[in-house]
């Protein structure tokens, strides 16, 4: 793979779902504790450069989340905890963030996450979070659709299997952007 160039000026740093009700929750190929940890290294050095860093959570009770019929479901026997949508502490917000609030498992649609990215001319993302497969590639998904760059932190994301995570990674993600670790990735910010 050719090394990793980032162009400071037009790249922003997208972060999924790193929110205290879903970092809690067992996940593989990583555990939490380490995508939390590469993530946070990302946020600083986009902080420290003057990059954007957009900070995705889901917010949503429910009756505002999707209501479809499915074979498998997230639901659950008890109401959700106040702290569940709150960002992890190591990415906790700072006035230069942007936050965007979501009711699905993807971060474009219902939100202004394109319209805020297109103002201040970005045409490339780096994208982490947890799960790899749910809102990490429904978002790399309309990405790509809206002809965004994609740069996937695939050692800053993780998913409920090493299955689930390792498909999206190989399968999709390569085909949409290309795929580096967190060090990568820092290297090519200094």
């Amino acid at each position: 793979m050719p090394e990793l160039e980032v162009n400071k000026q037009t790249t922003a740093l997208v972060v999924i779902d790193l929110q205290k009700g879903i970092a809690a929750q067992p996940a593989q190929p990583y555990p939490t504790q380490g995508v939390v940890r590469n993530a946070a290294l990302l946020v600083t050095a986009f902080r420290k450069h003057g990059m954007p860093v957009f900070l995705v959570h889901v917010v949503a009770s429910p009756g505002t989340m999707l209501n479809v019929k499915s074979d498998t479901s997230f639901s659950r026997s008890t109401p959700l905890p106040p702290d569940w949508s709150e960002f992890v502490p190591e990415i906790a917000p700072v006035p230069s963030d942007i936050i965007i609030a979501k009711k699905q498992w993807g971060a474009f649609y219902g939100t202004d996450l394109e319209l805020q990215l297109r103002r201040r001319g970005m045409d490339t993302i780096v994208l982490c979070g947890i799960a790899t497969d749910f809102g990490v590639e429904s978002t790399a998904r309309f990405a790509y659709e809206y002809g965004f760059q994609q740069i996937f932190c695939e050692d800053a994301m993780t998913s409920q299997s090493a299955e689930q995570h390792n498909a999206a990674v190989n399968f999709i993600f390569r085909r949409m952007g290309r795929v580096r670790k967190t060090d990568e990735i820092l290297r090519a910010l200094e």
